[in-house]
């Protein structure tokens, strides 16, 4: 493999021939195929590499690249997703641009289909790439729905046979696990299944390849779930919080250990 640098580099180039120009905009369309045509002999040097074989890494490359339209509406009604649901987000174009949630998503989706089509130790630098710069973790192997939304998403951890639906939202410090990290496990279900237009709440962890969250259910922030819940469920984490005053307070705020 040509290390770590020159992949991160790919798929970075990438995203932004899709979406965001680094010089703002193309002039041409020739201009275009131009740029398009050096991506696709970067991708065939690497998959070449992680194949150990030229003609195979231009065989899954040309496979990848017919699959670039659907993985490119895919991420364009992800990214609709983000301006609906957000009310921060002003427009499209600062969706595409600025958010981390986003980003993460695309590199998903594109690692994803070279995960698919079994392409080894390639796609998990791309995410782990995605992961360097957001801070969120999610598995070449996760299956994950239309109009997915990661909001904020620091500390967002997707397992690898997790399965998501559709319109699903996530807040930072997610953790979609396994209950189990036994190697002998490697070809099961660990993680969880999350169904259609769930919300799952900051600090939520939910654990284990048989537990399924029910659409259409919420999950509050700090819930820790290793069992199923059904549709339409809520389920939230109870604390006691306790304030009063500072004057008088029986002990020393400044002390030293």
């Amino acid at each position: 493999m040509p290390g770590k640098e020159a992949p991160g580099n790919f798929i970075d180039n990438l995203y932004h021939f899709l979406f965001t120009s680094f010089s703002g905009g193309y002039e041409t369309v020739d201009q275009l195929s131009v740029y398009y045509g050096e991506l696709q002999k970067i991708l065939e040097v690497l998959l070449a590499a992680s194949l150990k074989s030229d003609e195979k890494g231009k065989l899954q490359s040309d496979f990848f690249l017919n699959h670039l339209p659907v993985i490119y509406e895919a991420l364009l009604e992800d990214a609709a997703a983000v301006l609906e649901f957000d009310p921060a987000a002003q427009s499209l174009e600062e969706v595409l641009l600025a958010y981390p949630g986003f980003y993460a998503i695309a590199v998903h989706r594109m690692a994803h289909q070279l995960h698919q089509q079994g392409v080894a130790v390639l796609p998990r630098i791309f995410a782990e790439h995605a992961h360097s710069k957001t801070g969120i973790d999610i598995h070449p192997g996760a299956e994950i729905g239309y109009s997915f939304f990661i909001d904020h998403g620091t500390g967002v951890v997707i397992g690898e046979t997790t399965i998501i639906g559709n319109r699903v939202k996530i807040y930072q410090g997610v953790t979609l696990g396994a209950l189990q990290v036994s190697k002998a496990l490697a070809s099961v279900k660990r993680h969880p299944t999350i169904e259609d237009d769930v919300v799952i709440y900051s600090g939520a962890t939910i654990l284990g390849g048989n537990t399924t969250i029910g659409s259409n259910s919420i999950i509050g922030g700090n819930v820790w779930l290793t069992y199923s819940v059904p549709q339409h469920s809520v389920v939230y984490h109870q604390s006691e919080i306790k304030v009063r005053d500072i004057n008088p307070f029986p002990e020393p705020l400044n002390f030293v250990i």
